[in-house]
């Protein structure tokens, strides 16, 4: 029995990433514990959508998904965790206030790799026009600009 657990935990990390789904429990980080150092090295702040994973590398994004009510958040993972058996991800307060989770305290969610992410209302194709500024010819009197100064 041990053996077949070590295949699945085998097959799991050797499988890529980008192809893994997970399903599970999530947790949420209590609003005392902001301003405390993660794995990472960076502070937690309640109203980040950051996370704790066990696996995924510092920086990934993940897009996490109540499966109750079906809405989705995207965090990034700068912490180690969740380490309570049966859990896969904890998320920040403002990642779990997103989804509709602080009632429950633990949600099941779907947790899925993002690899590209697409920013809401920027063109794919960004180009400036190209602008052509002419310098214009002012001839002044110099008694005049002399005057101006003097005052």
């Amino acid at each position: 029995m041990r053996h077949l657990a070590l295949f699945f935990v085998f097959i799991a990390l050797c499988l890529p990433l980008s192809a893994q789904t997970q399903s599970g429990k999530a947790s949420y980080y209590a609003k005392n514990l902001s301003g405390r150092r993660t794995a990472s090295g960076e502070k937690l702040h309640r109203d980040s959508f950051t996370c704790a994973h066990r696996s995924y590398p510092f920086g990934t994004m993940l897009r996490v998904t109540n499966v109750l009510n079906g809405k989705q958040v995207i965090v990034r993972v700068n912490d180690r965790g969740p380490f309570r058996k049966g859990r896969i991800i904890d998320l920040s307060w403002g990642a779990a206030k997103a989804i509709g989770m602080i009632a429950q305290g633990i949600a099941s969610v779907t947790v899925e790799r993002i690899d590209e992410i697409n920013i809401p209302f920027k063109p794919d194709n960004l180009t400036f026009p190209k602008l052509e500024l002419d310098v214009a010819d002012i001839e002044e009197d110099d008694s005049v600009t002399v005057a101006k100064w003097r005052r």
